[in-house]
């Protein structure tokens, strides 16, 4: 073991006396303490042959040798081996998988561990040794698919283990179905306990395998580049946990024959999704079709997943084909101002709350609302029809009945989607960002540009940042000389103005320029902090020509317009000047009639004073 990684300390065995009734005959006992450290000596694992091969590593046969003072046990395990780590961060990955190790111990959803070790310079997780998956079922079927039946199943024991992951602050983010244990029982284990999870932070030797978190095949957009495109959350595991279901409904990996750069032009750059078959039951097509919403905000939570996979069992008959849920009506995906069900569905109102109407997702607040704030004192309706509640606002005299899809909570000033700033300022990350969730009692977490995953804490440590919605103009502010990201600059050197187009979920502006005229590939849309930018509108710049430079940011055509028309003008002034001389100029030069009259007049002027002097 290499003297960088220091091993946690085991519990030495050690003896007691057992008492059985006579005190005069005790009986002495060696007591072998349970397993509460995860390293596991090298020497006792013994690797037979590589059985698979993942993006984070290989996965080795092997036989772990365990013993006691009364014991010899060896057991059958398979032996993730990652790729190389530098020395300097394996300790800190075996620090971070100690703090968890039992913990994963307790989840029954979850692959049992044996510990961890170091073998040939890498690290290695032993783990049970699984017969089989759900990706070796698919490769045994028919077509390479499961049955719908099997599907629901499946994917409900998922869910549970995936739950069950969640609750003790892990995120998968490898889902796929080679990764989904089969055990005697023929229950669904999960392989893979969040590897890629506790990888953040710490980078891979190979600067290829640096830019993963998971397998490209079935990773969320956010999972690409969460610093910037984040954050990573429970959300992000629910995508992987749709695409697995639509390649066990197929038979055909999602995105199958592309490489990971054509993936990431087609989930990030032109934002497709997996296609989702038809004739599935209206709730599971919904919900699946949920997964792969862009905003990881609109998607579902497994709770969501959950639900509807074991409500959905009992709809099916035996040879696969579905009934109808009864009455229960689907609802929409969206109910407007950009926001899903599954959105509004992860927080519920409670008498008491203070509430005000909702804003658009990413787009301006209006200026006139329903209910600028106020309290509930009273709820009407069930999950299954649209719910109302009784608001009581300030200098009302009668409670207002508004339907809750239209209110958000407000709790110590915040509500979620508002833009915040932290009050003390860092520099690892942009300190303004978007409020995800905000507990009743004060618990916060927000996405910021610049970390991976969400930040944790309390309300007293944010305040109100100006916000900022897509359509919105936008420059860099004065004092920023050097941004994070690259910005376009004018001829005269100054920063080009840009309008938002897409709001991240952690914040992140892109902004495109419609005022510069660009060629080929040149690249026209640019990413922002937002604590690097300013607004730009007409109100705010101070004179005409400010206001001029503004209109010239709409569209790149203003300025040669504006030069055309310039033209035009001038030259139409010409050629109407020019008319009004010449107007002028025959108006005060004779006539041809008088000058024909003058000149008869001087030759007969010319003949009778010749005729005299003959």
């Amino acid at each position: 073991m290499p003297q960088q990684i220091k091993a946690p300390k085991q519990v030495p065995s050690f003896e007691y006396e057992l008492f059985e009734g006579d005190p005069d005959l005790l009986r002495t006992v060696v007591a072998t303490p349970t397993q509460t450290a995860p390293w596991i000596d090298p020497s006792s694992l013994k690797l037979k042959h590589r059985i698979g091969r993942g993006p984070f590593g290989d996965i080795w046969l092997a036989t772990h040798h365990q013993s006691g003072f009364d014991f010899q046990e060896y057991h059958e395990v398979a032996v993730k081996m990652l790729y190389p780590l530098k020395q300097e961060h394996m300790q800190k990955f075996i620090d971070k998988f100690e703090k968890l190790f039992l913990k994963c111990r307790e989840l029954p959803g979850v692959c049992w561990l044996h510990g961890v070790s170091v073998v040939n310079g890498k690290i290695s997780i032993a783990m049970r040794f699984y017969e089989g998956s759900v990706g070796d079922q698919m490769a045994q079927s028919k077509g390479g698919k499961l049955s719908l039946p099997d599907i629901l199943r499946y994917g409900s024991q998922l869910a549970k283990g995936l739950i069950q992951l969640h609750s003790i602050g892990l995120l998968v983010l490898n889902m796929k179905p080679s990764n989904f244990l089969i055990s005697d029982h023929d229950q669904l284990v999960l392989g893979d306990f969040g590897i890629p999870y506790l990888l953040l932070g710490i980078p891979f030797s190979d600067s290829d395998m640096a830019l993963r978190l998971g397998t490209p095949n079935y990773m969320a957009p956010e999972q690409w580049d969460p610093e910037v495109r984040g954050p990573l959350s429970l959300e992000t595991d629910v995508w992987g946990f749709g695409c697995s279901v639509v390649e066990m409904l197929t038979g055909v990996q999602p995105w199958f024959g592309k490489s990971s750069e054509e993936i990431y032009h087609s989930v990030v750059v032109r934002k497709e999704k997996p296609h989702v078959p038809s004739g599935l039951p209206p709730a599971v097509e919904h919900v699946i079709n949920g997964c792969f919403e862009y905003d990881l905000r609109n998607r579902p939570l497994v709770s969501d997943l959950l639900l509807v996979f074991e409500s959905s069992q009992n709809a099916i008959h035996g040879d696969g084909g579905w009934v109808g849920l009864g009455s229960r009506p689907i609802k929409e995906k969206s109910v407007g101002n950009g926001y899903t069900t599954w959105y509004l569905s992860k927080d519920h109102l409670q008498v008491g709350d203070t509430v005000r109407s909702r804003s658009p997702l990413n787009a301006r607040r209006p200026h006139t609302v329903d209910v600028r704030e106020g309290t509930i004192v009273g709820l009407d309706g069930d999950a299954d029809k649209n719910s109302f509640a009784l608001v009581k606002v300030p200098g009302m005299h009668n409670a207002l009945r508004v339907q809750e899809s239209t209110l958000e909570r407000v709790t110590f000033g915040f509500a979620v989607g508002d833009w915040v700033r932290l009050k003390q300022e860092t520099n690892s990350h942009s300190p303004v960002g978007i409020l995800h969730a905000v507990q009743r009692d004060g618990a916060v977490s927000v996405g910021f540009l610049g970390l991976e995953t969400l930040w944790v804490g309390k309300a007293y440590q944010l305040q109100m940042a100006e916000p900022y919605y897509v359509g919105q103009f936008v420059r860099l502010k004065p004092n920023v000389v050097t941004p994070r990201f690259e910005w376009p600059r004018k001829s005269g050197g100054t920063w080009c103005s840009g309008r938002i187009s897409e709001i991240l979920p952690n914040g992140c502006l892109v902004v495109e320029f419609p005022g510069r005229f660009v060629l080929g590939n040149e690249p026209n849309r640019f990413l922002a902090d937002p604590n690097e930018v300013e607004s730009v509108s007409f109100d705010t710049c101070p004179g005409i020509v400010e206001k001029y430079h503004h209109v010239e940011d709409f569209h790149w055509a203003v300025r040669p317009l504006a030069i055309a028309f310039g033209l035009f003008t001038a030259m139409k002034l010409t050629i109407l000047m020019g008319r009004g001389i010449s107007a002028r100029l025959k108006k005060n030069r004779p006539n041809s009639q008088d000058s024909g009259d003058r000149k008869s007049g001087w030759r007969r002027i010319f003949r009778d004073a010749s005729s005299t002097t003959k």
